[in-house]
C-alpha cells in the first residue's frame, strides 16, 4: 500500500517531539495511572491486553490497604510483545504476586499484509501467533516471571462470542489448553480459570470479545479474589500447594456464581 508524502519530510504535528508535547499535558486513564503506593503492603503486577485494561481500577479498589497494584502503561497484546518487553515491565521492584495474561490477540487473525482482524475463512489469513510459537513464548514469558520470586498466577483468556471479527468461537479454549500444558511444564504457576468464570457469569458485548463496564467489573472482583488468596501465603507453602504429585498447575477454586 503507498504511504502518501512518503518521501517527504513529516509535518511539524506527527514528529515524535510533537506528539510528545501534545500528549505530554493528557491525563491518562484511570488503569494507566500508577497506584497511590502504600508503604509495607505487597506490590502486585497485572499484565494483560485490554481485557485486563478494563478490570484493573475493580482490582485496585478490591485490593485497597491489602495490595499495590500496578500494572504495564500499555495493552501488553500478544505473546511476542511480552517476550520482547517482559523485562521492562518487571522492572526492579519487588513483586508478590504477578498476574499474568497473553491470548485474544495471539489467536486473532491477520491478512496477507498483517491486516488486523482478517476473515478467518480466508485462505490468506493467519492467526497473528500460531500454537506452536504461542506454546513457546508462553514458556519464555514464565521462566522469567519465576525468576522473581513472586507467586506467579496465569490468567485464562476470555472467550471469543459468536460474530467477533477477526477471531474464531472455541480458539480461547484451545489456546487456555495450550497455557496449562506450559504451565505444568515449569511447575509452581497457579491458573486461575477465568474463562470458566466468565462464560458462567458475564455476556460479552454483541459480537465483541470485550465487555460492559459491568462485565469488566465482575472480571475485577474475580481477578481481586483470586490474588488475594496468595498475598499473605508464605513462598515455601505456596510452592507446596501449587503443585499436584504429577506437577500440573493448580486452579484456583471460583467463588460462588454472581446474581445475574
Amino acid at each position: 500500500m503507498a504511504v502518501s508524502g512518503q518521501d517527504s519530510p513529516a509535518p511539524q504535528s506527527d514528529t515524535p517531539a510533537a506528539k510528545k508535547k501534545k500528549t505530554a499535558g493528557r491525563k491518562q486513564p484511570p488503569a494507566m495511572q500508577s497506584p497511590e503506593v502504600q508503604p509495607g503492603l505487597p506490590n502486585v503486577l497485572l499484565i494483560g491486553d485490554s481485557i485486563s485494561i478494563g478490570y484493573t481500577v475493580t482490582v485496585r479498589e478490591e485490593l485497597s490497604n491489602e495490595a499495590n497494584v500496578w500494572r504495564p502503561k500499555t495493552n501488553c497484546g500478544p505473546t511476542t510483545k511480552g517476550v520482547a518487553a517482559i523485562d521492562q515491565w518487571i522492572g526492579d521492584r519487588k513483586w508478590d504476586v504477578i498476574h499474568w495474561n497473553h491470548g485474544l490477540h495471539d489467536l486473532k487473525y491477520l491478512g496477507p499484509n498483517n491486516e488486523n482482524l482478517a476473515d478467518p475463512t480466508v485462505a490468506s489469513s493467519h492467526q497473528q501467533v500460531p500454537p506452536d510459537d504461542y506454546a513457546k513464548n508462553l514458556k519464555t514469558i514464565a521462566e522469567r516471571l519465576k525468576k522473581t520470586g513472586a507467586t506467579i498466577i496465569f490468567c485464562e483468556t476470555t472467550p471469543v462470542p459468536n460474530g467477533a471479527k477477526g477471531r474464531v468461537v472455541g480458539d480461547s479454549k484451545k489456546y487456555n489448553a495450550i497455557a496449562e500444558k506450559v504451565m505444568g511444564s515449569v511447575t509452581g504457576i497457579v491458573i486461575n480459570p477465568l474463562y470458566q468464570f466468565a462464560v458462567e457469569n458475564i455476556k460479552n458485548l454483541p459480537a465483541n470479545v470485550h465487555y460492559s463496564k459491568e462485565g469488566s467489573q465482575k472480571l475485577g472482583t474475580q481477578v481481586a479474589s483470586v490474588i488475594r488468596q496468595h498475598l499473605d501465603q508464605p513462598k515455601a507453602e505456596a510452592k507446596e500447594g501449587i503443585l499436584r504429585k504429577d506437577q500440573r498447575p493448580r486452579k484456583v477454586l471460583l467463588p460462588a456464581p454472581l446474581p445475574q
